[in-house]
C-alpha cells in the first residue's frame, strides 16, 4: 500500500510543529488479515507511519489498498474476524493495552475518523477546516 506522508503544517493545526516532540501517532509494522472461510486473507501488510504534532499526514492509495482498515485499526473498530499484528501508539500509549473505558475516551475525545462518504460525515453548512479543528 503506497503511503505518502505529507509534512506540511496545516492552518487548522492547534499545536505548533516541534521537531523534538515525539510522534502523536506511531504505527509500527501493522499487519491486518481477515478470517474468511478458514483462511487468513491479508488486507494490510507492514504499514509503519508517524504523525508528528502540528503536522498533517496523508494516507493515499488505490481503492482496496487498506487505507480504511489502517484507520479502523487505530481506533480498534475492526470486526472480530480481524487478525491484527503490530503496534499502534497514540500520545505514547499503546492502544492495544487500553481497556474499553480508556479507549472510548481516546475515540471520542482525542481521535476521530471521517469516513469515505463525506456527505454522511461532514456538515455541508460548515467548512471542512472548521469541522476538523
Amino acid at each position: 500500500m503506497p503511503l505518502i506522508p505529507a509534512t506540511t503544517p496545516s492552518r487548522w493545526d492547534r499545536t505548533p510543529a516541534a521537531d523534538s516532540a515525539g510522534p502523536l501517532l506511531d504505527i509500527r509494522d501493522l499487519r491486518v488479515g481477515f478470517e474468511v472461510e478458514g483462511k487468513s486473507v491479508p488486507a494490510v501488510q507492514g504499514v509503519s507511519l508517524s504523525v508528528l504534532p502540528g503536522r498533517t499526514t496523508a494516507l493515499v492509495g488505490e481503492s482496496g489498498s487498506g487505507k480504511s482498515v489502517t484507520a479502523l485499526s487505530v481506533l480498534r473498530l475492526l470486526p472480530p474476524s480481524a487478525l491484527v499484528q503490530g503496534e499502534i501508539f497514540f500520545e505514547g500509549r499503546n492502544l492495544a493495552n487500553l481497556d474499553e473505558a480508556e479507549l472510548r475516551e481516546v475515540r471520542g475525545g482525542r481521535v476521530g475518523m471521517i469516513f469515505q462518504e463525506p456527505m454522511t460525515s461532514l456538515n455541508p453548512l460548515h467548512t471542512v477546516g472548521r469541522q476538523i479543528a
